[in-house]
């Protein structure tokens, strides 16, 4: 019988490894994967090569994971929020690397990686810094940057819920970059709201199938960014 429930936040990410690349969910505070990110700075795994939208806010969750010196490089849109200064200080200092990406370049070379294309062209960046050193094209008299695809050793998501097949539905913007890192990472780990048994979600309102995903593990009751930071919260 297929199961893809495990038991802790702390065993699903057990076996990360220094060095990795892992992807991490998230607009801001919608959908990030709090609990994992938490578990995973138990954990211990360091060097890390962090791709996400952000870079974390407050001294929670993606941001507690960089205050730590855990992440070594890290590919984003917004390195750079409001409550976001733990990436600041640390980039200042030369201690992290950084890979600026628009966002919708981003997405794409994520969904790429998933789909098995190497690398496109896009106009987005043309003519910029971002895209010194990279192939240019033109194309019908405009020039396009070739933007090579992503994919990770995992993928930290959440979702709003999940059956014992790992089939996964999102709570609105929740959703955001999941689908996508699902598909193009080696081993997805999912925090799920809740979780169902098979056949109990409606299989025209899955989001991300089961085949994408590697483990489930229950956090009924996730914590928010926003909350922890006006708490004053500091991980760990």
């Amino acid at each position: 019988m297929i199961d893809k429930q495990i038991a802790t936040a702390q065993e699903a990410v057990a076996d990360i490894p220094d060095n990795a690349t892992v992807m991490v969910a998230g607009f801001g505070e919608s959908g990030s994967p709090i609990e994992l990110l938490h578990a995973l700075i138990d954990q211990g795994a360091k060097n890390l090569t962090i791709i996400s939208n952000n870079a974390g806010s407050g001294q929670v969750g993606l941001a507690a994971l960089i205050a730590q010196h855990r992440v070594a490089k890290i590919i984003c849109s917004f390195p750079r929020s409001a409550n976001g200064t733990e990436f600041t200080a640390l980039y200042q200092n030369g201690e992290i690397g950084l890979e600026l990406v628009p966002q919708g370049t981003l997405a794409e070379r994520i969904r790429a990686g998933g789909a098995g294309i190497p690398a496109f062209y896009t106009p987005t960046a043309a003519g910029t810094l971002l895209a010194q050193g990279k192939e240019t094209r033109q194309f019908e008299g405009r020039y396009y940057v070739m933007e090579t695809a992503l994919r990770a050793d995992f993928a930290l998501i959440k979702s709003a819920c999940a059956d014992r097949y790992g089939n996964l539905v999102y709570h609105r913007t929740a959703r955001n970059f999941s689908p996508i890192m699902a598909m193009a990472a080696t081993t997805t780990i999912v925090q799920t709201s809740e979780l169902v048994e098979a056949g109990a979600i409606d299989p025209e309102v899955v989001v991300t199938p089961g085949i994408y995903v590697n483990r489930t593990v229950v956090i009924s009751q996730p914590v928010h960014e926003s909350a922890l930071i006006r708490q004053g919260s500091c991980y760990p």
